[in-house]
């Protein structure tokens, strides 16, 4: 069971306090029936209207974002934009990105308020695959893809776990598809930058089972399948 006001706020008609105010107002109602109690509890399956808006509650979503270049992978900032920033539908309150993105770095995104789900998809001990596509500044090789395979020093205390790297163009500018599967700081970057590679492109094109939306411009987004969530709800 859930309060009202929660789920009023949930789906981003204001704060807590604010809907408290709309609710007693009676502006909220409840199976067709005026709703002022803030605090009645409900299943979230009942037919609930706001301002005479009928809203449709969810106990969790799941979006894909093509993260645009420019953009925080963060919940919120002071200076920059944030990925939430580009979701426009109204219950926003509670999302978070699933991992990190540079700021610099396009590409798939997943945000949600599934706290599980995103665990299972981070979590180190599930070694969830991530493929980028990169552009370098420097020649790579054969050499490059043996010593991705075999797991690269990136510092002191830490050695990348082995990588996959298909090389799709060879010269003063390389292209190509590497696929991780965790997600330490900068790690692609850092990567290519022990070969003597400079990234000055990079685009996460899947995580685990999902793959890039084709149709999805850069800042744009899309409600999961059912489907897709059946996909990332069997990882184990």
């Amino acid at each position: 069971m859930i309060r009202l006001d929660k789920i009023l706020a949930d789906m981003g008609c204001g704060t807590r306090s604010e809907v408290k105010k709309e609710i007693r107002k009676g502006l909220v109602t409840v199976d067709g029936s005026v709703e002022k109690d803030p605090g009645r509890l409900l299943k979230g399956s009942e037919s609930i209207t706001f301002r005479g808006e009928r809203l449709v509650y969810e106990a969790v979503v799941y979006y894909m974002l093509n993260k645009p270049s420019g953009v925080v992978s963060a919940t919120e900032d002071r200076k920059q934009k944030t990925v939430l920033d580009l979701i426009t539908e109204g219950r926003k309150k509670d999302l978070f990105p699933v991992g990190r993105l540079d700021i610099d770095t396009e590409g798939l995104l997943i945000l949600t308020n599934d706290g599980e789900m995103a665990h299972r998809l981070l979590s180190p001990a599930h070694h969830v695959e991530k493929t980028y596509f990169a552009k370098v500044r420097g020649r790579l090789t054969e050499e490059d893809v043996r010593a991705f395979a075999e797991g690269l020093e990136l510092s002191g205390d830490f050695t990348a776990l082995p990588a996959k790297l298909e090389i799709g163009a060879a010269g003063e500018v390389s292209e190509a598809l590497v696929t991780i599967c965790e997600g330490k700081f900068h790690q692609v970057k850092r990567m290519f930058l022990k070969r003597g590679c400079e990234v000055f492109y990079l685009k996460r094109l899947s995580m685990g089972p999902l793959v890039l939306d084709e149709k999805l411009n850069p800042g744009e987004y899309r409600r999961l399948t059912e489907e897709e969530i059946r996909l990332l709800e069997e990882i184990r």
